[in-house]
Order: structure tokens, then C-alpha cells, then sequence
């Protein structure tokens, strides 16, 4: 086991009063640097930084970055869920770097998906029936994977296949 335990420190963002969720950080008791290019490998990180590592992904409209000695989550609802999550990623952390003989370490992010891109794609007459005021906002949903090709009725069966085809190549949680 690489992961023992985590000293959770749990807060909300002082930037904005307003502000209703938690953030989290928790200190790792050990260092998990080399098991990171494994854990993306294993979770897909959106973004993966080599120097000093670390792995984001984007986990149900959270951001939690794993750094070498520390996790970051944002948006969270309570503390139970901040330990709920710690939890999961240490279990992921050590069945990571447990299977890493059999795991293709990954040093970078996932591919994503470029908003131009699939406005080409689309027939941009910013006819609003996708709920959006123009085809390039309805993209840049797209490219997060809020909104698919089946939510543009403007699109003709080619290019519906089209879009559907270039989305399907990317990860969108």
C-alpha cells in the first residue's frame, strides 16, 4: 500500500461569501508522485503536469488535482463527501501503483473536444432550438458534452453522423 493516510483540511473559499460549497485539502502522509502517471493512465486525468506532477480531472462538476503530497477538491456539498472522495482516490491511488506492472504509465491529459471543431459541423443559423442563442454557444456545450448531436434538430442525418462520430471520441463525465 503507497497511500496510508491523509490529514483533511476542509473550508469554504473565502474569495466569495457567497459561496455555498466546501473545498478540500487534504495533506498525504506519503508521497504518491510516482503513482500518478499510473492513476491517470487507470482515471483519465484531464490534464496531467509533469514537473512537479500532478493529475485533474473533472469528478461530477468537481476539479480534484492529486499533487505529490496533497489532493484538492472543489465544490463539494459537506464533509461527508469530501472523505467520500478521499477515500475513493485512495483506494485508486494504491490499486494504481498495486497493478502498475500491467498499467502503461500516461504523462499527459485526455484529448478534448474544440468547440470550433464541431461548429463546422453544425449549420450555424443560429436558429435557437437547441436552447441556445447562437450555434457557437451550443458548440462550446457541446465540447464539454453538456449537449450532443441529437440536440441540434437543425443538423441533417450526414452531418448528425458526422458530430456524433467526432464527440464519441472523447470522454465527457
Amino acid at each position: 500500500m503507497l497511500l496510508k493516510g491523509y490529514r483533511p483540511e476542509i473550508f469554504k473559499p473565502t474569495c466569495n461569501a457567497s459561496f455555498q460549497s466546501l473545498h478540500c485539502i487534504a495533506y498525504l502522509d506519503e508521497d504518491v508522485g510516482e503513482a500518478l502517471p499510473y492513476l491517470n493512465a487507470v482515471l483519465g486525468g484531464d490534464r496531467y503536469i509533469k514537473d512537479p506532477p500532478s493529475v485533474t480531472f473533472n469528478l461530477q462538476g468537481k476539479l480534484v488535482t492529486v499533487h505529490c503530497r496533497k489532493i484538492a477538491v472543489n465544490a463539494l456539498r459537506d464533509e461527508a463527501e469530501a472523505r467520500s472522495i478521499l477515500e475513493w482516490l485512495k483506494k485508486e491511488i494504491n490499486e494504481a501503483w498495486q497493478n502498475r506492472e500491467s498499467i502503461a504509465p500516461k504523462y499527459e491529459g485526455a484529448q478534448k473536444a474544440h468547440p470550433l471543431e464541431i461548429y463546422k459541423l453544425l449549420p450555424r443559423s443560429n436558429c435557437r432550438a437547441c436552447g441556445q442563442p447562437t450555434c457557437m454557444a451550443f458548440a462550446a456545450l457541446a465540447a464539454t458534452g453538456v449537449k450532443g448531436a441529437e440536440d441540434c434538430s437543425s443538423l441533417d442525418d450526414a452531418l448528425g453522423k458526422k458530430l456524433g462520430e467526432y464527440l464519441a471520441a472523447f470522454r465527457f463525465e
